[in-house]
């Protein structure tokens, strides 16, 4: 597939749940490629039999992704096409592969992307929530200590948030997210792009009850999304209202240092420049 004497490695983007969009250009790499490797084997064996494909499979997931680097980069070497695939979806997005392309890039090999379904943009799209600025986490902790510090330490961020979860946990995270987020406005997308696609939206309490009066709305692989923190209404801060308190504190005999930490800490901005106000204040009078 490639000119060059060494081949490629193809990372190659599969549906997450429509067979129908698996590209064709996507299709036409993995029946030309010598290898494929894949998360599951046996997952990723009927989409090649869907396709015709009578390729050979190696696994690669992430307790042997670092074994598997010299045997991929051997092919490659020998000028044989490599395809990667996950489950479903775009390859490295919580899914294996970084290690893999990580070192083949390192030892100089060509890795080309071929893109295509990915969970979370899928979603995105279809949310209703501000897609401009986002944050991935990818899959929140198992344990609720974890979870929860991890939530916790998103609560302020202004833009949309974006995970994955599992039906085993979806009623654990949501009642971790009614805890930290209050009343703050969540999307779920559910089994995306397949028979039962479903989107539902609400606070944290709304979508557990949801899911109390209709059990099946907790099946399936979810994609959480949170809207950000909402802007909040900015505090009048006029140079006036700077000016006298740093004249105040200087009246108050604190130092021009001290002066300059404590408006950093109230009004915010870099120190220095408050430093240098300050001393400008005091030398003037």
């Amino acid at each position: 597939m490639t000119d060059s004497a060494y081949g490629a490695l193809y990372v190659v983007a599969t549906p997450i749940g429509n067979l129908n969009d698996l590209s064709p250009r996507a299709a036409q790499v993995l029946g030309a490629v010598s290898l494929v490797a894949a998360e599951d084997t046996r997952h990723s064996a009927r989409l090649l039999r869907h396709l015709g494909v009578t390729c050979p499979l190696l696994s690669l997931h992430e307790h042997n992704e670092a074994s598997r680097v010299d045997r991929i980069a051997g092919c490659l070497s020998a000028g044989d096409d490599v395809a990667l695939i996950s489950d479903a979806g775009t390859p490295l997005i919580s899914d294996p592969g970084f290690v893999l392309v990580r070192e083949l890039r390192r030892l100089g090999h060509r890795v080309v992307p071929i893109p295509g379904p990915c969970a979370l943009v899928t979603a995105l799209s279809a949310a209703g929530l501000p897609t401009d600025r986002f944050l991935f986490s990818g899959f929140l902790p198992a344990k609720r200590g974890a979870r929860r510090a991890r939530l916790e330490a998103l609560v302020a961020r202004d833009e949309t948030l974006v995970f994955y979860e599992s039906p085993h946990r979806i009623r654990d995270t949501l009642q971790d997210i009614g805890t930290l987020f209050g009343s703050r406005h969540l999307v779920l997308g559910r089994e995306l792009t397949k028979a039962f696609e479903t989107f539902l939206e609400g606070d944290a309490g709304h979508l557990l009850a949801t899911m109390d009066d209709d059990p099946d709305q907790a099946r399936g692989e979810f994609v959480v999304m949170i809207a950000g923190t909402p802007p909040r209404a900015e505090e009048s801060r006029s140079d006036i209202d700077a000016s006298a308190l740093l004249s105040a504190l200087l009246a108050e005999g604190l130092g021009v240092k001290q002066v300059a930490g404590v408006a950093a800490r109230v009004l915010g901005g870099a120190k220095k420049s408050w430093y240098e106000r300050a001393q400008a204040l005091k030398d003037g009078a």
